[in-house]
């Protein structure tokens, strides 16, 4: 219970996040400066908690360059779902977002030797069918939203797998720590072209948020997949859209269409299917008996 407590206020931390960049985007912020503030944040925080001066054997890496892609890879995600977040409703944006797990399924095969077996695949392309339910390309409803929405997907994804084929080699630290700091270092000339100075006092409290929004709420994740296993937790992550259904509604009037209620519905029921089977074939695995010596 309380695995899926955390779980549940790290989905509302987030979405937080997501309501507070909307709102700084409405009110004339460039998405990739209020990106930019989002990791500035999370680096101090980084800084401060994982206090690499003491330690500094943790944060040595096996691979500088694969480091700042894995980095900017993450800011890619972000700041195209802030760019969707112009467009999109939140409900919209985190039910594509939920398509993520089939995604790095379908990749795992060629990229990681990890092949999903037929049933998996038809969760992919149901999941898909999911996608084109919310974005309905071809009926005058897909949009560049939807275009940054998939960007954001896919650079997540991408991320994902990047962290996998890393985390052998890499220590948790280093992985934590490159992330945060390598789009504040390589975005920081196009600060110029991008950035603002803020004149009102909520606009300073919200851009300060950012980055303690997303450090916490992946604590949260950590400290949730410490006591309680990634499948056991999986089906509660989806639990982010009720939030972003209530904040939608609250701060920006908007409500999900049918079309949105019902692709979110089937992507989920496909993302939680894909958990099923992976528990299946582990339990499987595990229960087989020993070859003979």
């Amino acid at each position: 219970m309380a695995a899926i407590l955390l779980v549940f206020s790290a989905g509302l931390t987030f979405s937080f996040l997501d309501s507070s960049a909307k709102f700084l985007a409405s009110e004339g912020f460039a998405p990739p400066f209020i990106a930019w503030m989002r990791f500035a944040g999370h680096a101090v925080l980084a800084f401060l908690f994982l206090r690499p001066w003491k330690t500094l054997a943790l944060f040595a890496t096996a691979s500088l360059p694969l480091q700042l892609l894995r980095g900017m890879l993450l800011f890619a995600s972000t700041l195209f779902n802030f760019l969707a977040l112009q467009t999109l409703q939140l409900a919209e944006t985190v039910s594509i977002a939920f398509f993520a797990p089939m995604v790095i399924t379908a990749l795992a095969g060629p990229m990681l030797g990890e092949w999903a077996g037929w049933r998996r695949w038809l969760a992919v392309i149901v999941g898909f069918c999911g996608v084109l339910v919310i974005t309905r390309p071809g009926l005058g409803v897909f949009g560049i939203g939807h275009v940054y929405a998939l960007g954001a997907m896919l650079s997540y994804c991408f991320y994902v797998i990047m962290t996998r084929h890393m985390g052998a080699r890499e220590t948790a630290e280093s992985l934590i720590f490159y992330s945060a700091l390598a789009p504040v270092v390589l975005m920081a000339p196009a600060l110029p072209v991008y950035g603002s100075v803020p004149d009102q006092w909520l606009h300073w409290a919200l851009l300060i948020s950012l980055g303690f929004y997303g450090a916490f709420g992946h604590w949260l994740l950590i400290q949730a997949y410490r006591v309680a296993t990634t499948t056991a937790l999986a089906p509660y992550a989806y639990l982010q859209i009720v939030w972003m259904v209530m904040l939608g509604y609250v701060i920006f009037g908007d409500f999900p269409d049918v079309w949105t209620l019902g692709g979110a519905m089937i992507i989920v029921a496909s993302g939680l299917y894909i958990v099923h089977r992976e528990r299946q074939l582990r339990l499987k695995a595990t229960a087989a008996p020993l070859p003979p010596e």
